[in-house]
């Protein structure tokens, strides 16, 4: 049963969505392109078969991984991101961050090409300037302004 937070919050919201225990863990694995069951559980010792094959329903609902079949006697799948579930590299990126700098001090996010690490940082696409993480809140959007394109539905 998916947790409800009751809250008008878009972090509570975004919660209830990916906030079960596997989940992103699950996008985190995608992140580098298609899985099969058997592959993720591999990768993710301690999952119990039921609370994956669960948790990959979910995501599908959810418009956020595709399945597609590639046998069909026996039916096997194998899963990949949305556009909507690759979207979330940045909720993993940022998770991955943090963990990097307080709780897994031993890994660092690092660019593929340099091999020297990266930080995220807030963009403010209005005033073309990068913006302080302590200048940044949750608030209304603006009337009249559109939703980013991505959003408009």
């Amino acid at each position: 049963m998916p947790k409800r937070y009751g809250q008008a919050c878009p972090v509570a919201k975004s919660l209830e969505v990916v906030g079960d225990r596997w989940t992103l863990l699950l996008v985190r694995d995608l992140l580098s392109g298609p899985r099969r069951f058997a592959d993720f559980a591999r990768s993710l010792t301690g999952i119990a078969p039921n609370i994956l094959s669960d948790r990959l329903k979910l995501l599908e609902e959810r418009g956020l991984v595709a399945r597609r079949f590639y046998s069909a006697h026996p039916p096997r799948a194998e899963y990949e991101l949305t556009d909507r579930g690759r979207e979330l590299g940045v909720v993993v990126g940022a998770l991955a961050s943090w963990g990097t700098r307080h709780v897994h001090r031993s890994s660092a996010l690092v660019h593929d090409a340099c091999g020297h690490p990266v930080e995220m940082k807030y963009f403010c696409r209005h005033c073309a300037t990068r913006v302080g993480g302590s200048t940044v809140r949750i608030g209304r959007r603006r009337r009249g302004a559109p939703a980013p394109a991505r959003e408009r539905r």
